[in-house]
């Protein structure tokens, strides 16, 4: 039975969180998660509804491969987010002083997602800004930006142009806009310098997640049940 989900660099759940609604067990890597030493790095999150799944919170360091825990036959969906900050063509002007070590580790993350990816067998898409990604590995299947999605969630009537490497059979959702709003602000752009400044820029959308979660979860339920 598919029924999990991993969600590699992801710190908030959001893209998560219809699967683990809908029963899903899902796991979120990323290094910001709390240390657990006495559980191999691991935090687990038991439902607090019935019918929904369990959330297991992992603490790794993905510059280096992670060995999934979950036999890839019960693999139902995998996202993957890496960090842009040294892809991303918005802060192309700070290339030529971060150097090819800052260069060398975001493109080693970005290889260590694809590879997972892959070897997981099931849909997946690795997600990212209009980046310089293009360049050193192949164009982005799809393009979108939080305000398509609006139908599904108000508050995302927003701009941010963002990428989508997909394979597996990921089925991009069809846009959903809202009526009646007000042209989409580009707060991402205006976002104040801060601690939290990566983490806010870098948010899932809740309105794309629900999307992708709608169009993807019926087609793994369906192959299931062939």
């Amino acid at each position: 039975m598919k029924d999990t989900a991993i969600f590699l660099f992801d710190v908030t759940g959001t893209m998560a969180e219809p699967w683990l609604a809908a029963g899903y067990n899902c796991w979120i890597v990323d290094i910001q998660h709390p240390h657990a030493y006495d559980t191999g790095g691991i935090t687990e999150v038991q439902p607090e509804k019935p019918g929904r799944g369990t959330l297991y919170k992992v603490r790794w360091d993905l510059t280096k491969p992670w060995l999934c825990p979950v036999d890839r036959s019960k693999l139902a969906f995998v996202a993957a987010f890496p960090p842009c900050d040294h892809l991303a063509v918005s802060g192309a002007r700070w290339f030529a002083g971060k150097g090819l070590r800052k260069l060398a580790v975001s493109v080693e993350m970005f290889a260590t997602a694809a590879e997972f990816c892959e070897w997981a067998g099931a849909p997946y898409m690795l997600e990212n800004p209009v980046s310089n990604i293009s360049s050193h590995w192949r164009k982005s299947d799809h393009t979108f930006s939080p305000h398509y999605f609006t139908g599904y969630n108000l508050d995302d009537n927003y701009t941010k142009k963002t990428c989508l490497w997909a394979g597996g059979g990921f089925v991009m959702p069809e846009e959903s806009r809202a009526e009646g709003l007000s042209a989409p602000d580009d707060r991402i752009h205006k976002c104040p310098p801060g601690p939290e400044r990566h983490n806010i820029r870098s948010a899932t959308p809740l309105g794309f997640a629900r999307a992708v979660f709608e169009a993807n979860a019926l087609r793994t339920t369906a192959l299931a049940a062939a």
